[in-house]
């Protein structure tokens, strides 16, 4: 790992979290030794520690913008319009532009310094147990591996070969130290195994999770620490990421086991028409269906920046034609309903991220960035069972479409893949996942983006940093 970029990395993320009071845990000096003992030492340390490293996930450069609609939206191809700075990324051809490099190396050293944060808390987390109040310390741990799966498996799914292209391609190092010990790169496989590792470890903990064990809590409990566990990589949380990670590398039994554990908990209502019909009341992000969220407490910053008119030539948006196209005019559909508000020229920006003023609007939909999400749970059963059950496979397909208002759809083996596709299209716009999609199954080309090859361009596998290179000797091209 590159230390002198990550130290920068940290100062950066300093100054923007300062008023999350996060200082401390940023602060990570060489000579920080003596802060992170006194920040260790008490549960309220631990809790900060944490919320830091959550909070510095949400910045621009990563979940903020580029990890989500930003640099993986234009990847996907899911806009009709985008800053002139990803000129040489919709092409795939990231080492022709210094822009794209800088958003490139901001991804690997931004990720890999909340990896560094992240891994302080779990080496001092076993010797201070004492100090937890019930539960806290499982449900802490639990977290902290979890969120180390999470960020080495979403770089892996940036920088890594997909596990369809060739799971023993060389591809990025996994830390699980917080030192500035260089980690061995590590093959496709083997990335995977130790995220799946870390998480089985962390849902084992997080069985003391109160979504698990039903305990209500309030905040007079511990000032309600345990409360909104929608933003926190609760058991079920865990458990949806582990299904994403198993259908990764193809194990469809155990996707279709971890996906089924979230489907049938029954802790995540679909979101209702009349939740969306008043503007100033709408849930538009769907927040009940959000097994993980970010708190993203600048998004509304971003949303002006980036789907309004506030944001000048740095906007994304789609075409008339495309809404129809994406939603196949289906006037029904709550998302194409109310996901999007038309410009002056007749296009459409998304307004699925849009944040209200109003006192009438809950402070439960504010500032939520969709990591996981109960659909996904339904489409991954609905993969895993393509092969050995189409009937039932159909109707988890048709599961979401119902709860998105739409008629049921004719599904079955000749035309899955396709319906599938669509499906994920609707409700990932703006989510980053469909790059990622077409990843894990190494699809030639991306619908709206025919004219590159991805394959042939390398395009799924974005260059690691040439200071990784320079700083880590025995480095190999993933590419």
């Amino acid at each position: 790992m590159n230390t002198k970029k990550i130290y920068l990395g940290l100062t950066i993320l300093t100054m923007s979290f300062s008023l999350l009071s996060c200082n401390k845990w940023l602060d990570v000096e060489p000579k920080s030794q003596v802060r992170d003992t006194d920040l260790f030492s008490t549960e309220s340390g631990f809790k900060e520690a944490l919320a830091g490293v959550y909070a510095s996930l949400t910045y621009e450069p990563l979940y903020g913008r580029e990890m989500t609609f930003g640099l993986m939206g234009v990847l996907g191809y899911e806009w009709d319009y985008q800053a002139l700075a990803y000129d040489a990324d919709k092409i795939f051809e990231y080492q022709n532009s210094q822009v794209s490099l800088g958003r490139i190396d901001a991804i690997w050293n931004g990720v890999y310094t909340a990896i560094s944060n992240n891994n302080k808390l779990l080496e001092s987390i076993d010797a201070r147990k004492s100090v937890f109040s019930p539960d806290n310390y499982e449900v802490i741990k639990g977290e902290a591996l979890a969120l180390r799966a999470f960020m080495h498996f979403d770089l892996l799914r940036i920088f890594g070969a997909s596990y369809e292209e060739n799971p023993s391609k060389m591809a990025i190092p996994y830390f699980k130290k917080s030192s500035k010990e260089i980690a061995p790169q590590l093959k496709v496989a083997e990335i995977i195994d130790l995220a799946i590792a870390d998480l089985n470890e962390a849902a084992e903990l997080l069985k003391r999770d109160p979504l698990i064990t039903g305990r209500t809590v309030t905040t007079i409990d511990d000032n309600g620490y345990l409360m909104n566990r929608q933003l926190h990589l609760n058991y079920y949380a865990v458990k949806g990421l582990l299904a994403r990670i198993y259908l990764y590398k193809k194990d469809l039994p155990k996707a279709l086991e971890n996906a089924e554990t979230v489907i049938n908990a029954n802790k995540f209502p679909w979101i209702q028409k009349v939740n969306l019909e008043i503007e100033t009341r709408a849930d538009l992000v769907f927040s009940t269906e959000h097994l993980f969220a970010l708190n993203v407490t600048r998004l509304n910053t971003i949303y002006q920046n980036s789907f309004t008119t506030t944001g000048g030539s740095n906007v994304f948006y789609i075409s008339k034609a495309s809404r129809t196209e994406y939603y196949e005019n289906a006037a029904e559909d709550f998302r194409y309903l109310y996901w999007f508000t038309e410009t002056n020229e007749g296009n459409f920006f998304l307004k699925k991220y849009a944040q209200r003023t109003e006192a009438t609007w809950p402070v439960a939909y504010r500032n939520k960035m969709p990591m996981i999400k109960l659909p996904e749970m339904y489409f991954i059963a609905a993969e895993a069972l393509k092969a050995t059950n189409i009937t039932r496979a159909a109707e988890l397909i048709n599961t979401v479409r119902t709860h998105r208002g739409l008629a049921l759809a004719p599904i079955d083996a000749s035309n899955f893949d396709a319906v599938l596709l669509q499906e994920f299209r609707k409700e990932f716009i703006g989510e980053g996942q469909l790059f990622f999609y077409h990843k894990r199954k190494n699809t030639p080309r991306i619908p709206r983006g025919t004219n590159y090859d991805i394959i042939a361009l390398k395009g799924y596998k974005l260059p690691i940093p040439v200071s990784e290179f320079n700083n880590a000797p025995g480095r190999v091209d993933n590419r």
